[in-house]
């Protein structure tokens, strides 16, 4: 894994095509990172919870929920704060599917590189949600281990040992999984290509640890 430089410069070798590029959505960072429902869940318990007790301690019930109401403020700067972190890192992301490899550039503060040649894709998965975005983690083997911290959340959760980089949060992500099993097809000329799997096809098997990190 190495420094990088500016996202919107993408040099590639000859006979090198472009396939996709794209970044993950907010919205997706938003609910599936950075978890804001599960936020907004623990504080409308915590305001229940309040006006619950207030009343068992037999104050009036316009009291107990005003003053449970002093949540309010947490919860702005909670929403607030997640939302400026999904913005964050949504715009400093950006992944990229060529004709040879996967890139994921990332990183707000230490802008880095994983490079992903597809003679070290062994499988990549696809899933799918409600909203058309959806999670591609890509299995890899190579001499080298990923680092779960380095990647995060460009990672598959809690593949710690087997460390998969994930693109995460992808716009229209059916049309970039079938793009990327096409590529992986064709740079195997058919042979024992990895291929995204449709969501809902069950758990996929795990991949071997490891990746050649390189700079783009």
């Amino acid at each position: 894994m190495s420094p990088r430089g500016e996202q919107d410069q993408l040099l590639l070798p000859q006979g090198e095509r472009l396939l996709w590029q794209g970044q993950p959505t907010v919205k997706a960072l938003l609910l599936r990172v950075f978890h804001l429902r599960l936020v907004l869940a623990y504080f409308a318990a915590l305001f229940g919870a309040r006006v619950v007790a207030g009343v068992l301690d037999h104050q009036p019930l316009a009291a107990s929920v005003a003053s449970a109401s002093s949540l309010v403020t947490p919860v702005a700067l909670a929403t607030l704060l997640l939302t400026g972190l999904a913005i964050l890192y949504s715009r400093t992301t950006r992944y990229t599917i060529t004709s040879r490899r996967v890139l994921l550039q990332f990183g707000a503060v230490l802008p880095m590189t994983l490079n992903v040649p597809f003679k070290q894709v062994v499988r990549a998965d696809v899933k799918l949600h409600s909203d058309g975005s959806g999670d591609l983690p890509l299995g890899v083997t190579a001499q080298q281990r990923l680092s779960y911290l380095l990647l995060w959340p460009h990672a598959r959760p809690w593949r710690l040992n087997e460390v998969e980089p994930m693109l995460r949060g992808v716009p229209d992500a059916r049309n970039v999984a079938e793009i990327l099993a096409k590529a992986l097809v064709a740079a195997s000329d058919g042979v024992g290509a990895a291929q995204p799997l449709p969501a809902g096809d069950g758990q996929p098997q795990g991949a071997p640890s490891g990746a050649v990190v390189s700079a783009a």
